[in-house]
């Protein structure tokens, strides 16, 4: 299953290692995740539910639950972002795990730390972020709790549209690899370093940071949250079945371990996302059934659209998947037309043959830690969802925290990197940098971007966030 040859990408892996998986050795290479050489091995069941359904990899990034497995006797841990090791002991588990009494877990090393700045994230706005910092001579500390760095850039294969400033004619992993190239070895950044809070004590800010064996307290001064985004579920019968992933799952499996999800597949949803992927199966060897869309249009670019109608994959609007078939895994799934309504209409089901059903329905904000650290919070559904006001310079409603890229609304690349440099510049500014013009030359680049027809949607979204934080409004 693993992929081998591809027109774009090289796979550098590491080197050959062995671990058991309920009992059986598993062959794996260094830098892989335990979801992801499972893949490669045929297995598809992670983990079940209590009633005994099988569950398998969804989000790939360590924002559902789908691949809780016992690790080295340490119940639910998510193997989609937890690194292979050698002669590591990996066994599923139904439901959530419980500890065995007889484990007796390391202590976990505390450690307090202070920061002149904390990013959280390490995706396009985080990164773009950092770098804004550095150019100014602050040096943060920047969590991310996967093992690559990058967040959705390390997965993108197609070239980037619109002006030299915006990359254009620049393929996603390769802006990854230079913002990675100016970061690594001047800040300090930490992976698989999970934010589990942000605290306020006597009037400083405290971050609780699980990081491998340490817990970490790190006393900021101020901090961008750039935490992106997650996957939207779809309500339909089988969607819990192994081979039912979002699409960021499938772009993390082909795109950053080379490994192929599947076969066959069915693709649900024809935005920008659903259209790209759709082409990166195909790039990695991997049939598409069709395009099932609900809306009346597609939702993304044309040209996106128009490269893999070119390649005979039918795009069918005013269509949904009904079900996917299977017992273990998918065996199949039924698509029909939908009415005014997206109500499926009786008597156009069809069934069609494939092993995978990728979800490109959309994305919330993944903005759990500013909930909890007491932020405003507005539903705002041009933006994906609840979002946290923020001022058009990107400070919450918490002094001297930031949000930049999808946590702050769901959008593009282009558009997270620029909200990550405002965020940086903002923070700057409150410090009393001169930045002669920067800041505003920034805002004004985000606006142009978001000025056609496919940005008018989050533009309407942020003006509402706006227009809530000066009002003082949200809960």
């Amino acid at each position: 299953m693993r992929i081998e040859q591809h027109p774009i990408l090289e796979f550098r892996r590491g080197r050959r290692i062995t671990f058991t998986f309920d009992g059986r050795p598993i062959e794996a290479y260094e830098g892989e995740t335990i979801a992801a050489a499972l893949h490669a091995a045929g297995v598809r069941v992670l983990s079940r539910t209590r009633s005994g359904a099988p569950r398998g990899l969804f989000c790939a990034i360590g924002k559902c639950s789908s691949c809780l497995m016992t690790v080295d006797g340490i119940p639910n841990v998510k193997t989609c972002v937890t690194p292979v090791r050698e002669g590591m002991v990996v066994q599923s588990q139904r439901g959530p795990g419980r500890l065995n009494p007889d484990f007796r877990p390391r202590e976990r090393e505390v450690r307090e730390l202070r920061a002149e700045a904390v990013v959280v994230g390490a995706g396009p706005a985080g990164l773009a972020a950092t770098r804004v910092l550095l150019r100014h001579g602050i040096k943060p500390i920047v969590f991310d709790e996967n093992p690559h760095l990058g967040g959705q850039l390390i997965k993108q294969t197609h070239k980037f549209f619109g002006s030299r400033a915006e990359r254009a004619g620049v393929r996603g992993f390769s802006i990854a690899e230079e913002l990675l190239s100016e970061v690594e070895g001047e800040a300090e950044v930490l992976r698989q370093a999970r934010v589990l809070g942000l605290y306020f004590e006597d009037g400083k800010r405290v971050l609780a940071v699980a990081h491998t064996d340490r817990l970490l307290l790190v006393e900021a001064e101020e901090i961008i949250v750039a935490t992106g985004a997650e996957e939207r579920f779809l309500l339909f019968p089988g969607n819990h079945l192994p081979g039912v992933y979002g699409a960021g799952a499938v772009q993390t499996l082909m795109n950053v371990y080379g490994v192929v999800p599947g076969k066959r597949a069915l693709m649900v949803g024809a935005g920008n996302v659903g259209l790209i992927v759709s082409y990166q199966l195909l790039q990695a060897g991997v049939e598409v059934e069709a395009v099932v869309e609900a809306m009346p249009e597609i939702g993304g670019y044309h040209v996106h659209a128009a490269k893999i109608r070119r390649l005979g994959i039918p795009i069918l609007t005013r269509h949904t998947v009904v079900r996917a078939l299977g017992g273990e895994r998918v065996e199949g799934a039924v698509i029909a037309q939908v009415d005014e309504k997206l109500s499926p209409i009786p008597g156009t089901e069809r069934e069609v043959s494939v092993d995978l059903v990728c979800l490109a329905t959309g994305l919330n904000p993944s903005t759990r830690l500013l909930e909890q650290a007491g932020a405003r919070m507005a539903y705002v559904p041009e933006l994906g969802g609840r979002v946290p006001l923020h001022t058009p310079h990107m400070e919450t409603t918490l002094p001297g925290i930031y949000v930049a890229g999808d946590c702050a609304g769901i959008g593009e690349a282009s558009t997270a990197m620029l909200e990550g440099e405002l965020a940086a510049l903002s923070l700057l500014s409150r410090r009393g940098l001169e930045l002669g013009g920067e800041m505003e030359a920034t805002r004004k680049s985000l606006e142009k971007l978001r000025l056609g027809p496919f940005g008018a949607r989050p533009r309407a979204g942020k003006e509402k966030v706006f227009a809530l934080m000066k009002g003082g409004s949200g809960g």
